[in-house]
């Protein structure tokens, strides 16, 4: 265990470092280019859910944290998918900048694109395809990176970041064609080979969760990633969802997910009361990563919190 003194040390030197705040001061900006941007788009801002009796089960290994308040158990909104789907019975579109806390597990921590406690810009449109969902968010990245360096200059003059500005449409690849050519590390391959942000597309049933849209072939999932170029990664996931109730149930079966987990969800998909939707999360500190050219999330906050470790 890291003593206090040393912890405080740390806090204090990671505060004051130039980097730092240049690179919050960019990620401040990116948020609020993209808020008016979406805005502007006749989107309707909501609040985040913090805790919920229901949360993404997710794809990938997370530690769970649940608790009990009075009879209701709670656990962290690992992300607002569900809620997203649901206020879509409301507004047309939404969007939320939402905290995130997942418990990754330590392996993560050296990748330099993982945080336990970060920030997506979550939307969602009611009967939305997915190929809108993409085009909206090229029209935001060019926006948001546009605004940075007409804001942010002297910041990214002083992190020695030049990123160029992409042009439309993004270049798109097929998740198969690139897992037969390179292997099961093609997007690391892919990412450090391209030089501007690409979508990456049409996951196989197996790779995603069960709220994915299933394609007419039965074997694919009108999903995308964002791929950020020379080796930034993936920043942002979304596509299409599901919405009948049997479908959904069907797919739980498929992945193995527990119907009782998601009870009142499934009360209200089986009311018929679901509407089809589609959106995604952008990841905001892997965004500012990327913008600002850093080597590690974990200088895009004041209060990075790294998997595994002892931390601000």
């Amino acid at each position: 265990m890291e003593s206090i003194g040393r912890l405080s040390s740390r806090v204090l030197e990671h505060l004051s470092d130039p980097v730092v705040k240049s690179a919050v001061k960019v990620k401040s900006t990116i948020l609020g280019e993209a808020s008016s941007f979406l805005r502007g788009k006749n989107f309707v801002e909501l609040l985040p859910t913090i805790v919920s009796p229901i949360t993404d089960p997710l794809n990938h290994e997370v530690h769970t944290t649940r608790f009990t308040y009075y009879d209701q158990e709670y656990r962290l909104t690992q992300s607002m998918i569900f809620h997203k789907q649901l206020a879509c019975k409301s507004f047309e579109r939404i969007f939320i900048v939402s905290p995130n806390v997942r418990l990754e597990t330590s392996e993560k921590a050296l990748s330099g694109r993982h945080l336990f406690e970060f920030s997506q810009i979550d939307l969602e449109i009611r009967n939305a395809k997915r190929e809108q969902i993409m085009s909206l968010i090229e029209d935001l990245i060019i926006t948001v990176m546009l605004s940075v360096k007409r804001n942010c200059s002297e910041e990214m003059d002083f992190l020695s970041s030049d990123p160029s500005i992409p042009s439309k449409p993004f270049a798109t690849v097929k998740f198969m064609d690139a897992y037969e050519q390179y292997g099961k590390d093609f997007e690391t391959i892919l990412s450090a080979s391209f030089s501007e942000p690409f979508w990456l597309i049409d996951f196989p049933i197996w790779e995603r969760e069960f709220y994915d849209l299933l394609s007419e072939d039965k074997r694919t999932l009108k999903d995308m990633d964002l791929i950020l170029p020379h080796g930034f990664g993936e920043t942002l996931s979304g596509g299409e969802r599901e919405w009948e109730h049997q479908r959904i149930l069907e797919r739980m079966g498929f992945k193995g997910n527990d119907p009782e987990e998601l009870s009142w969800y499934m009360d209200i998909a089986e009311g018929g009361e679901l509407v089809p939707t589609a959106g995604c999360g952008i990841g905001v500190e892997r965004l500012t990563r990327y913008v600002c050219s850093l080597d590690n999330v974990s200088r895009t906050r004041l209060f990075p919190k790294v998997p595994g470790q002892s931390w601000i």
